[in-house]
């Protein structure tokens, strides 16, 4: 109001106001594009080069055109909360550019570590399993789902027993499609077998419990692969291996472990030992198929634009 008065603009029909304006084509995403353009014509493989090229023109068709940032000029980037996620996106595409692996090994670059706490290495490690289930089981003869939410088949409550019902969430679920066989997969982050009271190792009463509920809280609903489901309580390790099962209650419940001290190669064979060791019959050899999966949802910018004279209408 106070520039209205002082240009006497209501005397013309008109007001002088500010406005935003949204826009894609920030240096962010434009430093992003730039990676994936410059990764589109180093990498060897087909469809991860095609993937990369694909999203690049994605950005570019829509408004991502600009030329891409310094790093002097993408220096005083700064994220906050509602943009948080975008700075593993950006410091995946400074490795891209700086042709950089992460390590532990000192080096000249450094980069934000995450926290070291349980719940943090437990989630990678479930992403980790499910990630690997999903590139090496052919789509074709598997259904790899993570995160499924499973119900109480609840016969007779009280009015507020939904508040607190434990909600129920397996971490990876294999389904075969043409056997119908299913395979629940829980992974923990913690030692796989514990002091006991009255020996000196037993297993987790807790997590056992847990499977088992995932089960056997299915069974009798219509789903026929639920009614003979099973389970595999699935651990890290280091330098040691269990792999033992048992059949509870018509469900085969394996408890088994994977050693992270070794090599790339062994752990895959280790994962993938696992999963057919699980099942009864294997048809078919495993199929290898692409592994990288991206999605990139476009993130908008405000710009504050000049005091702009608008005719009153």
């Amino acid at each position: 109001m106070l520039a209205t008065e002082q240009r006497q603009l209501l005397l013309r029909g008109l007001v002088a106001c500010r406005f935003d304006e949204l826009t894609i084509d920030t240096p962010r995403n434009r430093f992003v594009r730039a990676a994936l353009e410059r990764i589109s014509r180093l990498v060897r493989q087909h469809e991860l080069r095609r993937r990369c090229r694909k999203l690049a023109s994605d950005m570019k068709s829509m408004g991502v055109s600009g030329a891409p940032p310094t790093r002097h000029q993408m220096s005083p980037d700064r994220f906050g909360r509602h943009d948080a996620d975008d700075r593993y996106m950006v410091a995946a595409a400074k490795l891209a550019l700086d042709l950089a692996l992460p390590t532990e090994v000192s080096g000249r670059n450094a980069l934000a570590l995450p926290d070291r706490e349980e719940r943090w290495a437990r989630r990678l490690f479930e992403r980790a399993v499910g990630g690997f289930y999903r590139v090496v089981l052919s789509s074709r003869e598997w259904r790899v789902s993570t995160g499924r939410a499973l119900t109480w088949e609840v016969e007779e409550s009280t009015s507020g027993v939904n508040r607190i019902l434990p909600n129920m969430q397996t971490d990876i679920v294999l389904d075969e499609w043409q056997s119908g066989r299913r395979i629940v997969i829980d992974t923990k982050f913690t030692s796989i077998l514990k002091s006991g009271w009255y020996r000196d190792e037993t297993l987790s009463s807790a997590y056992l419990y847990q499977i088992y509920a995932y089960l056997r809280s299915q069974v009798g609903r219509g789903d026929r692969s639920a009614d003979h489901a099973e389970g595999l309580l699935l651990h890290p390790a280091v330098g040691e291996g269990v792999d033992e099962s048992a059949i509870i209650q018509g469900h085969r419940i394996r408890f088994a472990t994977v050693d992270l001290a070794a090599s790339t190669s062994a752990i895959r064979e280790q994962v993938a030992t696992i999963r057919y060791a699980v099942t009864t019959s294997v048809r078919g050899r495993m199929k290898l198929e692409p592994a990288l999966r991206v999605r990139w949802t476009p993130r908008t910018q405000i710009l504050s634009n000049p005091t702009t004279e608008t005719a009153l209408g």
